[in-house]
């Protein structure tokens, strides 16, 4: 197995634990029988458990060996994959060496255990390549992934020569990407260095759609009409949605990543904590082939926090320009997003003479940046009866209107009042109950 991976080139830059270039080292340590058997079994076992770790993370089925070599051709991040993203394969020389490494990678499909598995008296890898994997429910999983990886495994391992296993992942590329952006729709980020950030996907995010939301359909049609034209390259503006607790403005985005996820559009969810690495987020994704929401959930600051300044400063571009690829949608129960209070409305500071209303403007202005903004206010009764016997219908449930009103106002006036959360938190105490 070494001999082959030390072909590749193009995807040759793995690191050195990663599983296949492990394995490659462990086979070159049998083949010169310089180590003994029980520590080759042993590393070959530690491999052989990290396979089943992705595999039990995405969900993989029947031959994990394939799964894994496709998963690793699909998450490559090199310049041949992130231009076929763009592009899809075009003529040139580098597609010389990229069929010499599918040709490596076919190879490696194709790998012949037997002799390795008689040598050592183990059965692992015919375990891999026959595979039953224990039934999982979705939320454990990325199902969406996990279909993927298996379809296009099950292509390559029936491909006939280099150039079908060429033209079978520059496809996958050209369609749904390369790394973890192109199988997933929705990113946390995490740790950083100080100029990179590492994007971690949201596996079970809410499959919400925008018909799901009962009503507010003004304040939909303007979300959909911004987000359609931004993954169709039109120009588009930032979003802040603001308004009562509960009615639906999270949903709302969540959905319409759900809707626009099939053109290319991608979701990374912002901590307050975090604005302080918008710079390095966006220096990372403003060169890839999708579209970016940087989604901002209940976005609002206090009068002494300045993390709004790192916020004013993306928005503005500074001295380089916002990417036309990424928009910001935050949401927020307030619509100035920071706290005034009645001190701040005495002009001048007196212990320093300055002008409080100038700080004041620059912290008010922040609202100003987002070209659109959407106002979800708390429904009235007639509205709330309206939200709850639509979601009341879509569960199935067979309640008349009138009992479905009634109970909902009681539920209400001991639940938080009218929202359309409340009304779901009814809906949901409907299907739990055995009155429905």
């Amino acid at each position: 197995m070494n001999h082959i991976i030390s072909k590749l080139l193009i995807y040759g830059d793995m690191p050195k634990d990663s599983i296949l270039m492990e394995f490659g080292s462990i086979f070159k340590d049998l083949q010169s029988g310089e180590t003994n058997r029980d520590e080759l079994v042993t590393r070959i076992y530690q491999q052989v458990k990290r396979i089943l770790v992705v595999a039990t993370d995405y969900g993989f089925d029947k031959n994990l060996w394939h799964n894994y070599l496709t998963f690793l051709l699909i998450t490559n991040e090199n310049p041949f994959s992130i231009t076929c993203e763009k592009t899809g394969a075009s003529d040139g020389s580098v597609n010389c060496f990229a069929k010499s490494d599918f040709k490596a990678f076919q190879d490696l499909f194709h790998y012949d255990f037997t002799e390795i598995e008689e040598k050592l008296s183990i059965d692992c890898f015919s375990i891999l390549s026959n595979y039953r994997a224990i039934g999982k429910k979705e939320l454990m999983y990325n199902k969406n992934v996990s279909e993927k990886v298996q379809a296009l495994s099950i292509k390559l391992e029936q491909a006939s020569d280099e150039e079908e296993f060429f033209q079978s992942v520059t496809e996958f590329y050209r369609a749904y990407g390369v790394g973890m952006f192109g199988l997933n729709k929705a990113f946390r980020i995490a740790g950083t260095d100080g100029t990179k950030v590492e994007f971690q996907p949201i596996n079970n995010m809410d499959k919400v759609m925008l018909n799901d939301l009962i009503g507010y359909e003004i304040q939909k049609k303007k979300l959909v009409d911004n987000t359609k034209a931004f993954v169709e390259g039109r120009k588009a503006n930032n979003v802040l949605l603001f308004g009562d607790s509960g009615t639906g403005k999270s949903t709302s985005i969540k959905a319409i990543v759900n809707e626009f996820y099939g053109q290319g559009l991608r979701m990374i969810e912002i901590y307050k904590h975090q604005f302080k690495d918008l710079s390095n987020v966006i220096a990372q994704i403003k060169n890839r082939n999708y579209k970016f929401i940087i989604y901002m959930d209940d976005l609002s600051f206090e009068e002494f926090e300045v993390e709004y300044k790192f916020l004013k400063a993306v928005i503005e571009g500074g001295v380089e320009t916002r990417p036309d690829n990424i928009l910001i949608y935050a949401t927020s129960n307030r619509r100035h997003l920071i706290k005034e209070n009645w001190n701040d409305r005495n002009d001048i500071e007196h212990d320093n003479g300055m002008h409080r209303s100038d700080t004041m403007e620059e912290k008010l202005s922040l609202v100003n940046r987002f070209g659109v903004t959407i106002n979800y206010a708390k429904p009235s009764q007639k509205e709330y009866f309206h939200i709850v016997i639509g979601l009341a219908r879509k569960a199935g449930i067979t309640m008349s209107d009138e009992e479905l009103c009634a109970e909902a106002n009681k539920w209400e006036l001991s639940h938080g009042g009218i929202s359309g959360r409340t009304a779901q938190q009814y809906i949901n105490y409907v299907l739990g109950s055995e009155i429905s």
